[in-house]
């Protein structure tokens, strides 16, 4: 399988990845790696929002084929699922891991090995899901797993809730950046996730990703190695802001390539916020699309329909 060099190779090589290991480190003193700033000495175990101390956990890994095709191609993306989060959204589709903890304390050790058993598995990339809270972890482990024959993209898969400065870090580490724009309302934000910045938060990560890499690049065998590709997760009646969210995007690139997904169901606690207790109709994901290419965003992921019929 033949790629590109991914940039955290060169990165090593002028020998700025330890500095960035540094810097990430000395955050979690009193940790503001992530919007929360929480301010918890996590090296001595204290934990915040995420209830994530010194160690990273993870509830899963494995080749993934149902992330979008220029990810998983045909041996999958490598898929590290990170337990906790720092958004912790009420209607979390993977609540048992972001709300209840499921998963394991991995060491750095055991993290590079993760790695190299999806590279030997065959996948295109490593995708880390929810890392905004374990980037010093990931750093430490990416300097080993490469010391040991790493050489594929890796995909920073957050939803967004990401710090200008702690982005910055990874510059030059990252060769695809996924992130899910959720809600355009500060007061959806508030309710759904207690983090009324969100929107605004991650307005500023779009802009940073996108200065890092730009659009997503796809190479001749149709798998992703370099860009942006952004997620946005239809929510009932339109509640996300989908038209607002489309708006803003076309604003950075037309070119974006943009997964509008229809997945959405009542999960976790979402019958704590009027509308999120319905599922979503077909009809309001035709709109989330039209909004879309209204704006003229065409780069857009193969739909996917799953809908639940109600009689």
């Amino acid at each position: 399988m033949a790629y590109n060099e991914p940039v955290y190779i060169k990165t090593i090589a002028r020998g700025q990845l330890k500095e960035k290991i540094r810097q990430a480190w000395k955050i979690l003193k009193s940790c503001i790696l992530c919007p929360r700033e929480c301010r918890v000495d996590r090296l001595s175990g204290e934990t915040g929002i995420c209830k994530t101390g010194k160690n990273a956990r993870v509830s899963s890994f494995n080749p993934h084929f149902g992330e979008e095709s220029p990810l998983a191609g045909t041996n999958g993306s490598g898929t590290i699922f990170f337990t906790h989060c720092n958004l912790m959204c009420l209607f979390c589709q993977n609540y048992e891991i972001s709300h209840h903890g499921y998963g394991e304390d991995v060491s750095l050790e055991q993290l590079a090995k993760i790695m190299l058993i999806l590279q030997d598995k065959g996948c295109h990339n490593i995708n880390f899901v929810t890392p905004s809270h374990v980037v010093p972890q990931i750093l430490s482990a990416l300097e080993i797993a490469v010391e040991k024959g790493l050489r594929i993209p890796l995909i920073y898969n957050t939803g967004s809730y990401d710090k200008v400065s702690t982005l910055k870090i990874l510059e030059d580490v990252f060769d695809i950046y996924m992130p899910d724009f959720k809600f355009w309302n500060p007061e959806l934000a508030k309710k759904a996730c207690d983090a009324q910045d969100y929107p605004e938060t991650a307005r500023q990560a779009l802009i940073e990703m996108h200065r890092q890499v730009g659009d997503l690049k796809i190479n001749e065998s149709g798998i992703a190695e370099h860009g942006v590709l952004i997620r946005h997760l239809v929510l009932p009646d339109m509640l996300a802001g989908t038209p607002e969210i489309m708006k803003f995007i076309a604003e950075i690139s037309t070119d974006s390539y943009v997964n509008i997904m229809p997945q959405y169901r009542p999960c976790g606690k979402a019958g704590q916020i009027k509308g999120l207790d319905a599922f979503l109709l077909e009809s309001e994901y035709d709109m989330a699309l039209k909004a879309a290419r209204d704006q003229g965003i065409l780069r857009l992921d193969k739909p996917h329909r799953i809908f639940r019929f109600v009689y």
